[in-house]
C-alpha cells in the first residue's frame, strides 16, 4: 500500500522539537496541572496532605513520583462531579463510561478542553495518513461514550468530511462505504471484522473498497488482528489510544509511516510506567502499568492516573514524542488459570496464526472441583464455511489446542464453529471472556 508521508508544514513544531524543549514544556505544564488540581480538587489535596507532599515540591519531572496516584476507585467514590476542578457551570460537555462493572466514570470538559481534544484527535488522524478534504466514516458509537464525538470533532477539525454513521446496521455501513467512497474509517477492531465479513458475504473484494486507512481503538488488539484487518479490507490499520478518564480517543496514535506503536502526545499527557504491584517507576523499555498525568486539562485533571493497561514506553521514531508498545492486556483483566497468568490477547494471537480461522472468538472459563477448565470457541473463515469435513475441522481445533498449550502454557478445549456461529458485537467493545468460575470469598 502507498504510504502517505507528511507534507512539508503538516506537522506542528512540537512534533519535531528536541527532547529538551519537550521536557521544559512538560515541566512548566506539569507544575500548573498539579497546582490546579491541588487547589481545586479537595479529595486529591487530602491525598497529598496524607502523603506529605505539596505542589511546591515539584521542581523536576522526576519529582512527580512523590505524588499520590489516582485510580478508578477515586472516580467512582466521588461520582458524579466530585473530582471536577471547575464549577459545573463552566462544563461545556459531559461524557461517561458504560458503568458495566460498577458506577459510571463521569468526566467533564471546559470549552478549552474540548478544543484541545479536537486538536489532538485531528493530530492523530493526520498521523494516521488522513488529510484535509478526505472523507471519514465514523463508526464509533455516539452518545456518552467518548469514541463517537471525540473522533467526530477531530475529523471536522482536520478539515475532513465526517460521516457520522455510529455503530451497528452493518449492511448500511457497507452500502454507505460503497456509495459515498470514504477514504478512512474509525471503528473498533472487532467490529471492523464484522464489516469485512459483510463485504465478503456480498462478494465485494478488498480492491473494490474505497477505504485506504482504518483507525482502530477502544479495545486491545495485536499484530495478528492488524494483519487480518489489512488483508480483508485492503487498508493500513492504525492503532489509536485513549480512555475516558484521561480524555478519550487521541491521547496517542500510530503514525502511518512506521506503524510501530502509538505516539503519545506528550505535550498534553505525561506518561509513566510503574510496577503494578509496588508502584515503583520503571525505566523506559520495561513492561509495566501505564500511568498518565494530564498537563492541560481544566475541568477534569488527572494526576498519576493508573490506567491498568500493561505496556512499555519506547523511544521516538516518526515524531519527537515517545511511543507506547501494543497493550498486552490490563492488570485487572489478567486471567489466572491453574497458576498461569494469561491475557486474552495471547489466545487471540494463536487463533490468528491460522488463516483458516476468523478473528471472532470467545474464552469460557469454568471450574470442576479445584481445577480450572478453559474452552475456546472460534470460527472458520467465511470462505471456508461448509467447505471442510468434520475431520478437517477437528484437525484445526487440535492444532490450535497444541499452539495454545505450547506458547501460552495452558490446556484448553477448542471448539471450531462454522462462520457467523458466534454473536457479533455491533457497537462498543467485543466481549471475549466469560468467566463462570465461583468468586473467591
Amino acid at each position: 500500500m502507498t504510504v502517505k508521508q507528511p507534507a512539508p508544514g503538516d506537522l506542528e513544531p512540537i512534533e519535531t522539537a528536541s527532547r529538551d524543549e519537550i521536557s521544559a514544556l512538560q515541566l512548566e505544564r506539569l507544575k500548573w496541572s498539579v497546582r490546579h488540581t491541588y487547589d481545586n480538587v479537595a479529595p486529591y489535596r487530602e491525598k497529598c496532605v496524607a502523603k506529605g507532599v505539596h505542589p511546591d515540591d515539584l521542581k523536576t519531572l522526576a519529582d512527580l513520583a512523590k505524588f499520590p496516584f489516582m485510580t478508578k476507585l477515586d472516580l467512582r467514590d466521588h461520582y458524579p462531579f466530585g473530582l471536577f476542578a471547575v464549577p459545573r457551570q463552566k462544563i461545556a460537555r459531559l461524557h461517561a463510561s458504560s458503568g458495566t462493572t460498577g458506577k459510571s466514570i463521569v468526566v467533564g470538559y471546559t470549552r478549552q478542553d474540548a478544543d484541545n481534544w479536537a486538536d489532538l484527535a485531528a493530530r492523530s488522524l493526520r498521523a494516521a495518513g488522513v488529510r484535509p478534504g478526505d472523507m471519514v466514516q465514523n463508526s464509533y458509537g455516539y452518545g456518552m461514550f467518548t469514541g463517537g464525538l471525540g473522533a467526530h470533532f477531530g475529523i471536522e477539525r482536520l478539515g475532513c468530511t465526517a460521516v457520522p454513521m455510529s455503530g451497528g446496521q452493518t449492511e448500511k455501513q457497507v452500502q454507505q462505504i460503497m456509495d459515498f467512497r470514504p477514504d478512512a474509517i474509525m471503528v473498533t477492531p472487532s467490529y471492523s471484522l464484522v464489516i469485512a465479513e459483510e463485504f465478503e458475504r456480498q462478494g465485494i473484494k478488498p480492491e473494490e473498497i474505497s477505504l485506504k486507512v482504518g483507525i482502530f481503538g477502544a479495545e486491545p488488539w495485536g499484530e495478528g488482528m492488524r494483519a487480518e484487518i489489512e488483508k480483508k479490507l485492503g487498508i493500513d490499520a492504525i492503532d489509536i489510544y485513549g480512555l475516558t478518564e484521561v480524555m478519550g480517543p487521541g491521547v496517542a496514535c500510530e503514525c502511518i509511516e512506521t506503524k510501530d506503536g502509538p505516539v503519545i502526545w506528550e505535550d498534553h499527557f505525561y506518561p509513566e510506567i510503574i510496577n503494578p504491584d509496588t508502584g515503583e517507576v520503571l525505566p523506559d523499555g520495561e513492561l509495566g502499568e501505564l500511568v498518565f498525568t494530564s498537563l492541560t486539562k481544566e475541568a477534569f485533571p488527572v494526576i498519576r492516573y493508573r490506567t491498568r493497561d500493561l505496556t512499555r514506553l519506547l523511544p521516538p521514531t516518526a515524531r519527537s514524542f515517545r511511543r507506547m508498545g501494543k497493550i498486552t492486556g490490563r492488570s485487572d483483566d489478567m486471567l489466572i488459570v491453574r497458576g498461569v497468568n494469561v491475557f486474552p490477547t495471547q489466545v487471540e494471537e494463536q487463533i490468528l496464526r491460522d488463516n483458516r480461522l476468523s478473528g471472532n472468538y470467545q474464552i469460557h472459563l469454568s471450574r470442576d472441583g479445584h481445577l480450572d477448565n478453559v474452552e475456546i470457541r472460534c470460527e472458520l473463515q467465511q470462505s471456508l464455511s461448509g467447505q471442510l469435513s468434520a475431520a478437517e475441522v477437528q484437525q484445526v481445533a487440535k492444532e490450535l489446542q497444541h499452539h495454545i498449550k505450547t506458547i501460552v502454557g495452558i490446556s484448553t478445549k477448542v471448539n471450531v464453529f462454522e462462520a457467523n456461529a458466534l454473536p457479533r458485537t455491533l457497537t462498543g467493545k467485543a466481549r471475549r471472556v466469560f468467566d463462570e468460575r465461583p468468586k473467591q470469598a
